[in-house]
């Protein structure tokens, strides 16, 4: 209907939220719903940015990973064949990007201790807390192990996965995972005892003594 005067306004609705499972939420994406993808980066955004921040420790370019993450996977929605199970994929796909950003700071920062990112991060915060620099020495000593060994170390320890899911999300088995996971920890576990705060937040944290058994 026109208003007096013949103008017309236009009526602003606010989009429709998308309302469905994980199943229903692909085949929306596929099809292209106009919420869908929204949906997706407001239903899995914070455990991809979990994923990375675990992976990466303190990092300038997360936000930016967490972009390119949905990104692979709006590319790639099509390739998902257990749509039931598009959480464990997404944490694949955050596993695949944040290994692929380690290596190349590796690559880029070959003769530091940790990369400029870490230190810059590190810089702008407040003095830290014992917490806060127990994180520091452990992420300085992870920036020195292969980035294989690295990824189920955090994955495991930081992150808290369990080993299958872990596992999956590197698309490795179970028992090169464990390998890995192995490696990785008695490599740690080495330079962490010369490191009394560390050690000290270890053992204070229950994550660590609690899966660190199993």
């Amino acid at each position: 209907m026109l208003p007096k005067g013949g103008m017309s306004y236009a009526v602003m609705l606010p989009p429709l939220t998308f309302i469905g499972d994980d199943a229903a939420l692909v085949e929306a994406v596929r099809a292209k719903h106009p919420d869908a993808a929204t949906a997706l980066f407001d239903r899995y955004a914070r455990p991809v940015r979990a994923i990375l921040l675990s992976t990466l420790g303190p990092d300038a370019d997360i936000p930016d990973l967490v972009q390119e993450v949905f990104i692979r996977a709006l590319e790639r929605i099509g390739t998902l064949r257990e749509v039931d199970k598009l959480s464990s994929w997404l944490a694949a796909i955050a596993v695949f990007v944040g290994r692929a950003h380690v290596n190349q700071r590796y690559r880029r920062n070959r003769l530091r201790l940790h990369s400029p990112e870490l230190t810059r991060t590190w810089q702008l915060e407040q003095p830290p807390s014992d917490v806060r620099r127990a994180l520091r020495e452990a992420y300085t000593i992870l920036d020195q192990l292969p980035v294989d060994s690295r990824m189920a170390f955090v994955l495991r320890y930081i992150h808290g996965m369990t080993v299958p899911d872990a596992a999956a999300a590197c698309r490795t088995s179970p028992s090169t995972f464990k390998r890995r996971l192995n490696h990785a920890t008695e490599y740690f576990l080495k330079i962490a005892r010369t490191r009394p705060l560390l050690m000290q937040c270890l053992q204070d944290g229950t994550r660590w003594n609690q899966q660190s058994q199993t």
